[in-house]
C-alpha cells in the first residue's frame, strides 16, 4: 500500500531508489529495449496493448544496432548501475551517521536489478517499512509513475504487503538546486577570458510526448521550476535557454529541442555553450553520447568555438544530502508537499496536472 502510511524512524526501513537503469553489456541492449517498449506507462496509444508485444520486438530489434555502436563509443556499457550503487552508498552512510538505520535498495525499471528483485528480499528480508525515493527529480509519467506502478504490480503479485510512502518529487529541494549551481560554477572556470554574457547556459531535460502534458503530467511545471530555482540561486549575467532531448519517433514533444537550439544560437553567432542536463542525475547515454559526441560534433559543425558540458550529480556530496533530507521526511511526517497544486496556480493556462499522485483532488476543488 502506497500512501500516508505511518512510518518511524525505529522500524526496520528499506530505501528503494527508482531508476530507469541501462544495458550492461552489449548483448543487454535488445533486451533492455525490448523492456521499455513494453511498458504500458510509456505506450500508451488507444489499442497498444493488443500489439504491444509485437511493436517491443520490432523497436528494440530495429534500434538495438545503431544504440549498439553508441553504447560502444562510451565503453559497451550504460555506467548507470554503476553510479547508482555509488549514490545507494554513499545515502546509506548518511542516514546511518544520523542513526537512521536503512539499507538502501536500487530497483531499475527495464533492466537488472528490477523491481520484482528488489520486492522479493525485501519480502524474505522482513523490511517493516519502505520509502520509495525516485533518481528522477521531477515527476513523469514516463518515469516516477511508471516505476510506481511496476511496484504495485510487483508487490501484488509476490504477496509483499509492508508499509510504504513515496517521495513524489523535489524539482526545488534547496540542496539539489545548491548541487546543480556548484556543478556550473565548476565548468564556467573552463572559459578563459570568455565575458559571462557571451557564454549561453542551455538547460536540457528528457523530453516527453505532448500528449502527456494534455493529460495532466506535471513534468514541465516543474522542470521549468528547477530551472527558475537554478538560475535565481546561481545570480549569473548569462543567457539561458531550456530546451529538450531524446525525441524517439514521429509524435510531438516538448519544444524547443536540444539540437534547434544549439542551431538557433549557433545562427545568432553565439559561440560558447554549456550544456546543463537537469533531469539525468547519473550520466548515461544520454549525457555521454547524445549531448557529449552527437550535439557536441554538430555545435561545432556549426561554428560554435567551444562546447561544455556539466556532469550528472552523481554521487556530488549535496545531492545524496538531498535524497537523506527526503527519506528524512518521510519518516518525520505523513504530510505530503503540494508542489504541483503550487506550481500550477501560477500557470492556470496549462492542463491540470492530474497525474501528480497527491494534488488530484486538491486541484480539482480549486478549478472548480
Amino acid at each position: 500500500m502506497i500512501g500516508n502510511s505511518k512510518l518511524s524512524f525505529h522500524k526496520k526501513t528499506a530505501v528503494v531508489l527508482f531508476q530507469l537503469g541501462g544495458p550492461d553489456s552489449l548483448e543487454a541492449i535488445e533486451p533492455f529495449l525490448y523492456n521499455l517498449f513494453m511498458d504500458p506507462d510509456i505506450i500508451d496509444f488507444h489499442g497498444a496493448f493488443l500489439a504491444q508485444r509485437l511493436l517491443a520486438k520490432f523497436i528494440s530489434s530495429r534500434r538495438s544496432v545503431k544504440v549498439a555502436e553508441n553504447y560502444r563509443q562510451i565503453g559497451g556499457k550504460s555506467p548507470i548501475l554503476d553510479l547508482t550503487q555509488r549514490q545507494a552508498s554513499a545515502l546509506e552512510s548518511v542516514l546511518r551517521l544520523q542513526n537512521i538505520d536503512t539499507r538502501v535498495f536500487i530497483a531499475m525499471r527495464y533492466w537488472h536489478p528490477m523491481t520484482d528483485e528488489v520486492v522479493q528480499k525485501i519480502k524474505a528480508d522482513k523490511f517493516e517499512q519502505v520509502i520509495l525515493l525516485p533518481l528522477y527529480p521531477q515527476f513523469s509519467q514516463a518515469t516516477t509513475l511508471s516505476s510506481m506502478n511496476e511496484w504495485k504490480r510487483q508487490t501484488k503479485k509476490l504477496g509483499c504487503v509492508v508499509s510504504t510512502k513515496l517521495v513524489c518529487c523535489y524539482p526545488s529541494q534547496p540542496l539539489f538546486v545548491e548541487a546543480l549551481v556548484e556543478n556550473i560554477n565548476s565548468a564556467l572556470v573552463r572559459y578563459h577570458k570568455i565575458a559571462s554574457t557571451d557564454i549561453d547556459l542551455i538547460f536540457s531535460a528528457h523530453g516527453v510526448p505532448l500528449s502527456y502534458i494534455k493529460r495532466g503530467d506535471p513534468y514541465q511545471l516543474q522542470i521549468e521550476e528547477t530551472v527558475r530555482c537554478i538560475v535565481e540561486r546561481g545570480k549569473w549575467n548569462s543567457p539561458h535557454t531550456l530546451c529538450y532531448q531524446s525525441k524517439v519517433g514521429p509524435i510531438k514533444w516538448l519544444k524547443p529541442s536540444l539540437i534547434e537550439t544549439v542551431e538557433h544560437l549557433a545562427g545568432k553567432d553565439r559561440k560558447h555553450l554549456l550544456v546543463i542536463p537537469i533531469a539525468f542525475v547519473t550520466d548515461h547515454i544520454e549525457t555521454l553520447h547524445e549531448i557529449n559526441i552527437d550535439v557536441r560534433r554538430h555545435a561545432m559543425a556549426h561554428g560554435v568555438q567551444q562546447f561544455e558540458l556539466t556532469p550528472a550529480l552523481n554521487d556530488h556530496p549535496k545531492f545524496i544530502r538531498c535524497l537523506a533530507e527526503l527519506v528524512q521526511a518521510q519518516l518525520a511526517s505523513d504530510v505530503q508537499p503540494n508542489t504541483c497544486e503550487a506550481l500550477w496556480k501560477n500557470r492556470t493556462d496549462r492542463p491540470i496536472p492530474t497525474l501528480c499522485p497527491w494534488s488530484k483532488p486538491q486541484i480539482a476543488k480549486n478549478k472548480s
